[in-house]
């Protein structure tokens, strides 16, 4: 079967992809993996300056001009007239934006797992079992960080980090950010309040600890906090940081696939969704600009001098973040500008 354009993976980035591409007459293909829509590991936080603005407020459970941030020493209470960041179901943000994309025009196809690529031809067991072959003039990878398109392009994908996520029953108040370099190193924790449900989990670049060890002190940490993590069900993913380009011919990598979540923060939402945008305006008009992703580049270098900083010693590090917290008690940066060193949902997931 052949197609104008095949995307795999129908996460954020690459329905944003899909729907502009549709929207513009182009005829898209979605392949998707698994059955459902949007699970992911993610906390499910989104930003003011990101995603609130842009998605229905039906989509929205809970809305926050408060965010409580803490070091190991210090703690810092931030509010302003706006909601700073919200919480939304990563499921229901994954629906709404599969069905904006099928109502442009993109045919999704879920449960269908690539088995080989070879150039822009793809082969796919479907759900019954059966081999599928489709063609295509453009090939979009936007199948997360172990992309199978990324490495049909013979990229590696070196710089990963793991984030952890537990959504749990329950019901608090406060959002919080936890820079505790005794349990998570140069990575941070997270208590994300949601409609029914609160997630709980941390997230470190690689080379801060093992995936098993941050399991292990988010347990610890959490349970001196009220929490009991035991028992209850741990999602894990790591999150690709190892940006090598979105460009090769015929062929585009967007979101995690491409290596554009930040190794600081694990950011990957936003990221995911303005390289899609990008991608599909690149193939619509070659001569458009990639501003946004050059942008997001800079800003990933940024947090890489930051991660080499901040791995030099446990001393050092826990130094920084006091002196980040230091610096938005005192009004010296604003709460933004900390969020561009930590941020779940621009998140991981």
């Amino acid at each position: 079967m052949h197609t104008d354009i095949l995307i795999i993976g129908a996460g954020p980035g690459g329905l944003a992809c899909a729907k502009l591409l549709a929207e513009h007459g182009r005829e898209v293909i979605v392949l998707e993996r698994k059955k459902e829509i949007g699970a992911k590991v993610c906390a499910g936080g989104i930003t003011w300056e990101g995603l609130i603005r842009l998605v229905p407020e039906e989509l929205i459970e809970r809305s926050f001009c408060e965010q409580y941030v803490f070091s190991n020493y210090q703690k810092v209470v931030v509010h302003e007239k706006n909601p700073i960041i919200a919480t939304i179901n990563r499921k229901t943000l994954g629906n709404w934006m599969a069905q904006q994309a099928m109502q442009a025009g993109v045919e999704l196809v879920t449960g269908t797992r690539v088995s080989e690529i070879n150039g822009r031809t793809v082969t796919v067991k479907t759900p019954s079992g059966k081999t599928k072959t489709y063609t295509c003039s453009q090939l979009v990878g936007a199948d997360g960080s172990t992309s199978m398109v990324r490495r049909s392009l013979g990229i590696a994908a070196e710089q990963m980090g793991p984030g952890i996520n537990y959504q749990i029953a329950g019901s608090v108040k406060k959002m919080e950010w936890h820079l505790n370099t005794r349990a998570f190193g140069y990575g941070y924790g997270w208590i994300f309040p949601h409609k029914d449900t609160v997630a709980i989990g941390a997230y470190g670049p690689r080379g801060n600890m093992s995936g098993s060890r941050l399991k292990e002190n988010l347990i610890k940490w959490a349970s001196a906090r009220g929490y009991n993590l035991l028992g209850e069900q741990c999602r894990a993913a790591l999150i690709n940081y190892d940006y090598r380009g979105y460009s090769f011919g015929p062929i585009w990598l967007v979101g995690d696939a491409a290596g554009l979540a930040s190794g600081l923060t694990g950011e990957g939402i936003y990221p995911a969704i303005v390289s899609g945008e990008t991608v599909a305006k690149k193939i619509i008009d070659p001569d458009s600009t990639d501003d946004a992703i050059t942008d997001m580049v800079k800003k990933q270098q940024l947090h890489h001098k930051v991660i080499n900083l901040s791995a030099k010693s446990p001393a050092f590090c826990s130094l920084l973040m006091e002196m980040l917290i230091l610096m938005l008690r005192l009004k010296f940066i604003n709460f933004h500008t900390l969020e561009m060193a930590v941020t779940p949902g621009k998140t991981p997931q």
